[in-house]
C-alpha cells in the first residue's frame, strides 16, 4: 500500500501452535484489544475471518477472548501495515512469528476516537477536503502529532486501505488524504520560532524511496518540540546526504527506508566523518536489524523523537 508509513516493528512473538495457556486475567475482550491496538472492532473480525489472526483459543457460540500472545500477533499485523506492507504479507509474517513476549512490552497506551475516525472516513469517501481538514486540524491543535497519529490518523487509513484492498476502489481517496495529511503536518513545521535546537536535524527517505508520509509526521512531531529539521524528502541519493552532512552538521540523522531494496547500510557508512558525530535513527520496515547494530533503530513516532531531543540535548 501507498498511504502510509510509520516506524519498524521488530520482537519475537508467540505462534499459535507452541502458545502457552493464558491465565483467566490476562484475556482480553474484541472492544479492549481494539482499544488497545488503534483500531475498530470489525477489523479484528475481518483479521479474524481473513488471515486466521484471531483468539487462539475460541468455541463457537462464545465470545472473542484474546491472550497476550494473541495480542502481540495483531500488534505485529497493525504495526507491520501501518509501515505499507499489505495486510495478507503482514498477517504471514505474524503468524510465523516464535517466542515469548508479554503484552505490557510492546502494546502503546492509546485508544481510537471512533466518532472522530467514522466521521473523517465518511466526508473522506464524499471527498469532502474542507471537513477534513477543518477536524484535522482541530485534532491534531488539541492532542498533538504523536497521540493524533496514533489514535485518529492512521486508523482512518486503515479504513481507508482495508477497503481499497478489499473491492480495488477508492484509491483517489487514499491519495486525497494523504496529500492532506503532508500539508496539514507541513504547516506546523512552518511555524517554528526559536528552535532549541542550534543546526537542524536531517530527515529522509533514501535510495528510490518513494514514501514520506511517516517523515512528515516526524517533523511535525519534532516542531512541536521546537526541533527544527531539514527535510529532503523521498528518493535521497547518498551523494545528497553526504553533501548535506557536510555542509549543515546536523546533529542527527533520520533515514527511512520502507522497501529492502532502498535499505542499504551506506547510508549510515559511507557519510563524511564530522564533529561532532551525528546521531543516526534509522526508521522503517526494510533495514535489516543484523545490519544495523551500530545504530539506533526506532519502532514508533515517540521513540524517534526521543532518540532526537537526546541528540539535541533535551
Amino acid at each position: 500500500m501507498l498511504f502510509i508509513g510509520v516506524f519498524q516493528v521488530v520482537g519475537l512473538l508467540t505462534s499459535r501452535h507452541d502458545m502457552p495457556m493464558a491465565s483467566t486475567e490476562e484475556l482480553l475482550t474484541v472492544a479492549a484489544v481494539a482499544r488497545r491496538l488503534g483500531v475498530a472492532p470489525a477489523t479484528l473480525r475481518t483479521w479474524d475471518r481473513r488471515y486466521g489472526l484471531g483468539p487462539s483459543s475460541h468455541e463457537s457460540g462464545e465470545h472473542r477472548r484474546y491472550c497476550p500472545a494473541d495480542l502481540a500477533r495483531l500488534t505485529l499485523m497493525r504495526r507491520l501495515i501501518t509501515s505499507g506492507v499489505s495486510p495478507s504479507d503482514a498477517a504471514e509474517q505474524a503468524k510465523k512469528h516464535k517466542g515469548k513476549i508479554t503484552v505490557e512490552n510492546i502494546v502503546d497506551d492509546f485508544v481510537v476516537r471512533e466518532d472522530l475516525v467514522k466521521a473523517l472516513h465518511k466526508a473522506a469517501k464524499t471527498l469532502d477536503k474542507n471537513f477534513i481538514e477543518a477536524a484535522l486540524r482541530k485534532d491534531l491543535a488539541e492532542n498533538g502529532v504523536v497521540k493524533s497519529w496514533s489514535e485518529t490518523i492512521v486508523p482512518l487509513l486503515f479504513l481507508v486501505g482495508n477497503e481499497w484492498e478489499a473491492s480495488g476502489q477508492g484509491v483517489e481517496i487514499e491519495h486525497l488524504l494523504t496529500e492532506i495529511l503532508k500539508r496539514i503536518l507541513r504547516e506546523s513545521v512552518d511555524d517554528i520560532s526559536k528552535p532549541v535546537n542550534a543546526r537542524p536535524v536531517l530527515l529522509a527517505s533514501v535510495g528510490e524511496e518513494m514514501h514520506s508520509l511517516a517523515l512528515h509526521a516526524l517533523a511535525a512531531a519534532l516542531a512541536e518540540r521546537k526541533i527544527e529539521s531539514y527535510f529532503l524528502g523521498p528518493r535521497t541519493p547518498l551523494e545528497a546526504l553526504c553533501e548535506m552532512i557536510s555542509r549543515a552538521a546536523p546533529p542527527a540523522v533520520f533515514l527511512w527506508a520502507q522497501l529492502p531494496q532502498n535499505a542499504d547500510p551506506k547510508f549510515f557508512t559511507d557519510i563524511p566523518t564530522i564533529r561532532p558525530t551525528p546521531r543516526i535513527v534509522l526508521g522503517g520496515p526494510g533495514w535489516d536489524v543484523d545490519e544495523c547494530k551500530d545504530v539506533a533503530i526506532v519502532h514508533d513516532l515517540s521513540q524517534a523523537c526521543a532518540e532526537i531531543e537526546r541528540a539535541v540535548g533535551l
